[in-house]
């Protein structure tokens, strides 16, 4: 017996500044593709687009591919100048963001004139990095 992924389905409702994908389904290996195609279509084909919002209610297993393609229409929305806002997201999807170190790319405020992205516009962006000493980014050295 086959067992088929859970399809992806994607709904686009857009107004004259703003698109919404309501994402339905898992974003992994399979599907990610398909949600980075509807939404630089977005992108690139609407000119005074000002909000992207992605309705993440739906989902349901993102994997690292699935990962990879938020954070790569992240940096498309930003070089287009769009705010993305990644709306009513799942627990399971916060946790993901938290454990990659990548929920405050979502989540943060971005110095003027960048993209914003967040759960809701009226909801404050979240933290949750706790402080402490930062990776070395040098080569090891034994002296």
């Amino acid at each position: 017996m086959t067992i088929l992924p859970p399809a992806l389905h994607l709904t686009t409702v857009d107004t004259k500044h703003t698109v919404r994908i309501e994402i339905t389904g898992d974003i992994d290996y399979d599907t990610a593709d398909l949600l980075l195609e509807k939404a630089t279509a977005q992108l690139s084909g609407r000119p005074g687009l000002k909000d992207l919002h992605l309705h993440c209610a739906g989902i349901g297993i993102v994997d690292s591919m699935g990962l990879s393609i938020l954070l790569m229409i992240g940096r498309r929305a930003t070089a287009a100048q769009v705010r993305l806002h990644l709306d009513d997201r799942p627990a399971q999807l916060d946790r993901l963001l938290n454990i990659t170190g990548t929920l405050d790319y979502f989540t943060a405020t971005p110095p003027t004139g960048a993209a914003v992205t967040h759960r809701d516009a009226a909801e404050p962006p979240t933290t949750t990095r706790t402080a402490g000493a930062g990776r070395p980014t040098g080569p090891d050295t034994t002296t």
